[in-house]
């Protein structure tokens, strides 16, 4: 057997590593954290938080499933696939919130079990559809009586300091996140803060105080000894109350009230009639029952109404972007509240995540992730050529590639919402017409299916990559 090559995204952990092998996710356990794991393991604490769908279940495996990789592996543990890995920086503001909440709950729950979390990234945690689950169970430790919360300042910067971004200024933390890929530092977001920020208790000592730490720290002119962390115990009760606490606080954010985002109700401010409504529901609904997609990539997703139709009409699972931050907190709380298997995530579709990270490999793009069978790209294109500019042959060749089969509107200049983005700029979009997109698709692939779905003229079109 070949080596296995370790998922590079993981080479920052030494207890363990992941690998993926034939579909199939596995953890090692190294030698230097064999211990501890088998003290969580006798607590049942894997087991409860299973079962309550906070931490994704896990079993021993064979270690001989890896081969010969280079480690001091103890164990192999397995764990159930996800259907798509997103990152922080795409999630919205309520499923960040909610991850945070996740970890929060997480950490109370093992100290009740004599066991503590090692740090608190917030890559710990994934999400099926609208729920949260943790995912790394090498994160969790003995806990030592009196020991500071070792996490601390990783959860503020990870969590707490971007949701107080959009909670403080309503400003999304996505675009910080990414180009930083681990947070919104304290001493940056302490620089934002207004004079009523200070009157807080909370902000002081989640921001103020770890924005002190971090800049007494890095400052040559202090001794190191004169910014360690005081040396007092800190007493098991006041841990538990520092993380209630935060968790009531968390629990009290909300984006500050900006106004309705540009798609947030585009459900009801929409140019279809109700029966240009249903035919195009209806032309979704064939095309899911013939396809039956298992993982489907939902492009320009705005509140999630037709990802609920493929799901309806028997997709396994929907994975929608958009970059307007209100329709994808409607898409969450539509998620989570009805159960769906669909995941919202930010994604400005002229600039979807790239491979970034240490050697370019650490967080993979949205390419190297996962493999879509199918593709929706409705009222998405004449954004792409008009608002940003791309060439048109380009757009619908960046969709075609995507997935082997999918549904592509066309909007016509004479729809109202093109009408809209025309209204300001000069007409220089000669290859945006029907013909081109009909000619430019039957190029690449095959036309399954076309439909006319309103009176201004919008196509769908069925196409199956040859």
């Amino acid at each position: 057997m070949d080596q296995i090559q370790a998922i590079p995204g993981s080479f920052r952990d030494p207890s363990g590593r992941v690998y993926e092998v034939d579909g199939q996710i596995f953890r090692t356990v190294t030698g230097r954290h064999a211990a501890h794991f088998e003290h969580v393991e006798s607590t049942g604490l894997f087991q409860q938080l299973a079962q309550e769908r906070f931490l994704l279940p896990v079993e021993r495996a064979s270690k001989g499933v890896l081969g010969s990789v280079e480690e001091d592996i103890r164990y192999v543990l397995q764990v159930p696939k996800l259907p798509f890995v997103a990152f922080p920086y795409e999630w919205p503001f309520s499923a960040l919130k909610a991850a945070a909440l996740l970890h929060l709950k997480i950490h109370l729950a093992a100290l009740d079990k004599g066991v503590t979390l090692s740090d608190a990234s917030a890559y710990n945690i994934q999400f099926y559809g609208g729920r949260p689950v943790f995912i790394d169970h090498l994160s969790f430790r003995k806990y030592q009586d009196g020991e500071m919360w070792a996490g601390h300042r990783q959860f503020s910067e990870q969590f707490l300091n971007p949701l107080l971004l959009r909670a403080f200024f309503g400003v999304s933390h996505n675009a910080w996140y990414r180009g930083t890929q681990e947070g919104i530092s304290a001493s940056e977001f302490r620089q934002l803060l207004k004079w009523r920020h200070y009157l807080s208790w909370n902000v002081l000592k989640h921001v103020v105080m770890q924005a002190m730490f971090q800049r007494a720290a890095f400052d040559a002119r202090v001794k190191l000894e004169k910014v360690e962390l005081p040396a007092a115990p800190l007493p098991l009760t006041s841990f538990r109350h520092m993380l209630n606490g935060l968790h009531s606080w968390v629990s009290t954010l909300e984006p500050a009230e900006t106004g309705k985002t540009l798609w947030q109700d585009y459900a009801t401010t929409h140019s279809y009639a109700a029966d240009e409504e249903r035919l195009k529901r209806q032309f979704i609904d064939n095309f899911v029952q013939e396809t039956r997609p298992k993982l489907l990539w939902d492009l320009g997703c705005n509140t999630g109404d037709y990802a609920k139709v493929a799901l309806a009409s028997g997709a396994e699972y929907v994975v929608g972007f958009d970059s307007d931050q209100g329709a994808l907190d409607s898409c969450f709380e539509r998620a989570s509240r009805e159960n769906l298997a669909f995941q919202a995530l930010f994604m400005n579709m002229a600039n979807p995540s790239p491979d970034q990270g240490w050697m370019e490999r650490e967080r993979s793009g949205l390419r190297g992730r996962a493999f879509a069978d199918s593709v929706l790209a409705l009222a998405l294109v004449h954004h792409l050529r008009i608002t940003n500019n791309i060439p048109f042959g380009q757009v619908l060749d960046w969709i075609l590639n995507l997935a082997p089969r999918g549904i592509i509107e066309f909007v016509p200049k004479s729809d109202p919402m093109v009408m809209r983005l025309l209204n300001l700029r000069e007409d220089i979009y000669s290859d945006y017409t029907l013909d081109f997109f009909v000619s430019h698709v039957a190029g690449e692939a095959e036309i399954i299916k076309t439909a006319v779905v309103s009176k201004s003229g919008r196509h769908l079109l069925w196409f199956q990559r040859r």
